[in-house]
C-alpha cells in the first residue's frame, strides 16, 4: 500500500494512517472468514504485548536516538524535559481525576482511583508520528519540530513509569496510601529515569571504548554484530533491573552515535544506519498494522459515554500542560514559544501504539477486573484512532489556516507525508535553533567559544572515546568506499548490458520467427 502510494504519489496520506486502515481491511476479511466458519485465526492474530516490549518497541525507540539532532535537542532539552515529564504527569493527573469524579457522578463507566490514575498515564502517552511527517514535509520551525519530537520519544518513558508504578502500588498488598503513596512514586519514577538513563549511557561508553581498542574496521560484519548487541544489552539489562528499558535504550542511541558511531568503519556506519531505520520502519508499521486489525480482533466493550469524555480529557489535559508550561518556560528563553506553535503543539497530541500496548498489558485485581480492562482498551484504541485519524489528518489543513512559521528556503520542497520518502534523510541534516540564539549554522560561522559540557567534551570526552585515525586508516577508509562504490557500480553495468543482450535477443528471436511465417506463407 505504502508503494502504492508512492507510484501514485498520493503524498497526502500518511504511511501510519494507510497502514492502519490496511490493518483494518484484513482485520475485517478474517472476521468474516471466521464468522463463516472458513478459518480460525483469533490466536495468530494478536500478538501478547510483551512482544511489543520486547520486539518491535526497542528498535523504534533506539532508532529515534541514534539519528536524532543532538544540538537541536540538547539546546532545547530543558523545555523538552518540562514538556515530558511535569506535562505527562499534568495530563496523567487531569485525565485521571477527571475520569474518577465522572465516574462518582455515574456520568461514565466508574474506575477505582488507581485504575483511573493508570489510565491517565497509560494514554498520556503521544505518538506525533503523523504530525512530525507534516512538518518536515511543510518545511516548518525547527524549534517547534524538535520540542514535539523530544517531548514524545521522552514521554513514552515517562508514562511507562507512571504506569507502572501506579499499579504497582495498586496491586494487593500494597499498604501505601496519601503522602506516602506520592512519596513512592515519586521516589520510584525519579530512580526508574535516571538510573535506566544512567545503564544506557554507562553501556553506549562501554562500546565507544570497545570499538576505539578493539580494531574491527577490517570486518564489518563483526562491527555490525557488535552494535545490535550494544542495541539491545541497555534495554535487556534495565528491565530486568525492573527499570525503565525504553530510557535505557534512548539513551544508548543518544551516546553511540555521538561516540562508538565514529569509530566504525565508512561501510559499517552507512549499514548501520540504514538498517536501524528500516528496522525501525516495519516495526512502526506492524504496530499501526495491528492497530487496525485490532478493531475487529479484540472482544471489545464500549462505553460511549466513557469515550467521548475520554477524548474531551485527553484534550483538556494537553492544553493543561502546553499553554501554563509554555507561557512559564517564555520567561527563559530568548526564542518564544508563539501562540501558534503552542495551539500546534496542542493539537500534535496524537495517541500512539506505546498507549494501546499499556492498555493491553494491563491487568486489576477484584470484582469485574476483566470487564473493566476490557473498557479501557476498547477506549484506548479508539481514543488511538480518533487522534491518529482526525486530529493527524486535519493538522495540516489548520497549520495552512494559521500560517504557521515556515522556514525559507530557495527550493521549493514537494509536500509529502510518506515517512518512507523520508528515509533517506537523517534527522542530523536538519540545522537547528535553540532554546537561547538562532540557527545552529549561525553559531558554526561565528565560531563562539564552546562552553559548559560542550567544552569539556571537546576537549576531553571526545578525544578520550574516539579513534584518531592514521593517514594510513583513512586511506583504507577511502579505498574501502571506493572499492565498493565500484562493485555496486560495475554490478549495475553488468545487469544493464544482460538486460540489453536479452532485449536483443528476444528481438532477433522475433524478427527470425517473422521471417520464418513469411517463408511458410509463400
Amino acid at each position: 500500500m505504502i508503494h502504492v502510494l508512492l507510484v501514485t504519489k498520493f503524498h497526502y496520506l500518511p504511511d501510519s494512517v494507510a497502514v492502519v486502515f490496511l490493518g483494518a481491511l484484513i482485520g475485517m476479511v478474517v472476521k468474516l472468514l471466521h464468522s463463516a466458519s472458513v478459518v480460525n485465526w483469533q490466536k495468530e492474530e494478536a500478538f501478547p504485548p510483551t512482544t511489543f516490549f520486547l520486539v518491535f518497541l526497542p528498535p523504534i525507540i533506539f532508532e529515534s536516538g541514534y539519528n536524532l539532532h543532538k544540538g537541536n535537542f540538547f539546546q532545547n532539552i530543558g523545555s523538552i524535559l518540562i514538556f515530558a515529564i511535569i506535562g505527562t504527569t499534568v495530563s496523567a493527573l487531569v485525565i485521571g481525576g477527571g475520569v474518577f469524579f465522572l465516574g462518582m457522578a455515574g456520568v461514565v463507566y466508574e474506575l477505582s482511583l488507581a485504575e483511573s490514575f493508570a489510565f491517565g498515564s497509560l494514554v498520556s502517552a503521544v505518538d506525533p508520528i503523523a504530525t512530525l511527517a507534516i512538518f518536515q514535509a511543510m518545511d516548518m520551525d525547527p524549534v517547534l519540530y524538535m520540542l514535539v519530537f523530544g517531548e514524545s520519544i521522552l514521554n513514552d518513558a515517562v508514562s511507562i513509569v507512571l504506569t507502572t508504578t501506579i499499579l504497582e502500588l495498586a496491586a494487593p498488598g500494597s499498604s501505601a496510601n496519601g503522602g506516602e503513596a506520592f512519596a513512592h512514586i515519586l521516589g520510584r519514577f525519579m530512580l526508574m529515569f535516571f538510573a535506566s538513563a544512567l545503564i544506557g549511557v554507562a553501556l553506549a561508553l562501554v562500546s565507544a571504548l570497545l570499538l576505539k581498542w578493539v580494531d574491527l574496521r577490517r570486518t564489518p560484519s563483526l562491527e555490525f554484530a557488535m552494535m545490535l548487541v550494544f542495541m539491545y544489552t541497555p534495554y535487556a539489562l534495565a528491565e530486568s533491573l525492573k527499570l525503565s528499558g525504553i530510557m535505557a535504550i534512548l539513551f544508548a542511541g543518544i551516546v553511540m552515535s555521538h561516540y562508538t558511531h565514529h569509530n566504525l568503519s565508512p561501510v559499517t556506519q552507512v549499514t548501520v544506519q540504514q538498517t536501524f531505520r528500516t528496522l525501525a520502519f516495519l516495526a512502526e508499521t506492524c504496530v499501526f498494522a495491528y492497530l487496525g486489525l485490532a478493531i475487529f480482533s479484540f472482544n471489545h466493550l464500549f462505553k460511549a459515554s466513557f469515550v467521548i469524555w475520554s477524548i474531551a480529557m485527553c484534550l483538556l489535559s494537553r492544553a493543561t500542560n502546553i499553554f501554563p508550561l509554555s507561557f512559564l518556560l517564555n520567561y527563559f528563553r530568548e526564542h518564544k514559544i508563539t501562540k501558534k506553535m503552542q495551539f500546534i503543539m496542542w493539537f500534535s497530541g496524537l495517541r500512539g501504539a506505546i498507549a494501546f500496548a499499556l492498555a493491553l498489558q494491563i491487568s486489576f485485581t477484584g470484582e469485574r477486573a476483566e470487564e473493566k480492562r476490557r473498557v479501557i482498551v476498547t477506549t484506548t484504541l479508539l481514543v488511538v484512532l480518533f487522534t491518529i485519524l482526525f486530529l493527524g489528518g486535519s493538522t495540516m489543513p489548520m497549520m495552512k489556516l494559521l500560517k504557521a512559521e515556515r522556514r525559507h528556503r530557495r527550493k521549493v520542497k514537494e509536500i509529502s507525508l510518506s515517512k518512507t520518502m523520508e528515509l533517506g534523510e537523517a534527522i542530523d541534516s536538519e540545522p537547528g535553533v535553540s532554546e537561547v540564539g538562532g540557527d545552529e549554522s549561525d553559531v558554526r560561522i561565528v565560531h563562539k567559544p564552546l562552553h559548559g559540557f560542550l567544552r569539556l567534551d571537546a576537549k576531553y570526552l571526545f578525544p578520550l572515546l574516539t579513534r584518531h585515525l592514521s593517514a594510513t586508516e583513512t586511506h583504507d577508509d577511502k579505498m574501502q568506499l571506493r572499492k565498493l562504490t565500484g562493485q555496486w557500480t560495475s554490478g549495475l553495468a553488468d545487469d544493464d548490458d544482460e538486460a540489453a543482450r536479452l532485449r536483443q535477443s528476444g528481438s532477433s528471436s522475433s524478427d527470425e520467427q517473422v521471417q520464418f511465417e513469411r517463408g511458410e506463407g509463400e
